[in-house]
């Protein structure tokens, strides 16, 4: 399984802007160029810095504003918008999940909390599609701006992804609208998450994080978070290297689907978000990541171009329904996933 690579000590995560990809005008060389710096970042780093995506700086304002609002109610008030732990949106309170769980791995739980809200069967009228992956957002009513600013952020992150999956259609060689009929029902979701600490100087349990070791699902994740740190990225020589978003980028990063559509030719990068830390003392945190997970109907398996007999298929096909029960099992249940063998191999040691 690839990791990170590392050149001279560092791990770089590319600047790249996707501004001509929002003008339907813009040249073919242009296009290529951009799809030719994805592919690359793709394979060596599986994290790009985006740039050129078009969001204004009122929507993302409005949205954390909102967000943080919700997160400093107290518990009593927040606690009334929890879901089970199968129903994916709603609050989820600090410690209550461990996302190396979702690697098949044990852990201390994750000290973070979030709010989910996602794609809805309703949104999708004729389709049938089930409410158990597609179930009904759950909307605070407090402040009262919160479901207008989670939603425009919900919109034009998503803008972003769809945005890239076509750039990863190019880039992979079968077109902008190559992987359309994998996302045309996707399953989609919003998290909004608060490193919630109970002091600067609490004691933290042997190895417990504000988020564990873990690669994301699906296609494709659209980051904002604050300029603090936390988020770190495992190297290819076992190390965790540490990463920010610059001033005015959106973090993106791939998932397992696309990892396994591509034959671990493009990266499902394992990251983790430490206890954010500034001079030694634990400090709070934000973000915000928006997972572009395809349809719960669709097949991965590796796509016909990225198999050959030098290469053969390195996954068995599965359904992106089946494969994000397994994860969202392990992360929300607690039930340590069975199936992502190659993914959790990648914390035994340096690999190529």
């Amino acid at each position: 399984m690839s990791s990170a690579h590392i050149v001279d000590g560092r791990l770089e995560v590319p600047t790249i802007d996707i501004s001509p990809f929002r003008d339907a005008d813009s040249p073919v060389a242009q296009r290529d160029r951009i799809a030719a710096e994805v592919d690359r970042a793709a394979r060596t780093v599986g994290f790009m810095q985006i740039v050129g995506h078009g969001i204004p700086e009122e929507t993302l304002t409005d949205f954390v504003g909102a967000t943080s609002a919700f997160f400093a109610l107290d518990a009593s008030a927040k606690s009334v918008y929890r879901c089970p732990p199968e129903v994916n949106r709603g609050y989820t309170p600090p410690k209550s999940e461990a996302l190396a769980n979702s690697l098949g791995l044990t852990s201390a739980a994750d000290l973070f909390e979030a709010f989910n809200v996602g794609s809805q069967a309703s949104d999708y009228p004729g389709l049938d599609l089930p409410a158990r992956d597609y179930p009904e957002n759950v909307w605070p009513t407090e402040p009262a701006d919160f479901r207008a600013a989670v939603d425009a952020w919900f919109d034009v992150a998503g803008g972003v992804a769809r945005t890239m999956v076509r750039i990863f259609g190019r880039a992979l060689g079968i077109g902008e609208d190559g992987l359309s009929g994998y996302t045309d029902h996707s399953l989609d979701v919003l998290r909004t998450i608060n490193y919630r600490l109970p002091s600067a100087d609490v004691i933290l349990e042997p190895d417990q994080v504000g988020m564990g070791a873990h690669t994301d699902y699906g296609i494709v994740t659209v980051l904002w978070a604050d300029a603090v740190p936390g988020l770190e990225i495992l190297g290819a020589d076992g190390a965790w290297y540490p990463v920010q978003p610059a001033p005015g980028a959106l973090l993106v990063n791939l998932g397992d689907a696309l990892a396994r559509w591509t034959n671990d030719q493009w990266i499902s990068t394992m990251h983790r978000v430490a206890a954010p830390r500034v001079d030694g003392v634990l400090v709070p945190r934000r973000s915000a990541a928006y997972f572009h997970d395809g349809n719960v109907d669709a097949v991965i398996a590796p796509l016909p171009t990225c198999v050959s007999a030098e290469r053969p298929a390195l996954y068995e096909p599965v359904t992106v329904g089946e494969h994000l029960h397994a994860k969202l099992a392990g992360s929300r249940n607690r039930v340590l996933n069975a199936a992502a063998d190659r993914e959790a191999a990648r914390l035994a040691g340096p690999t190529g």
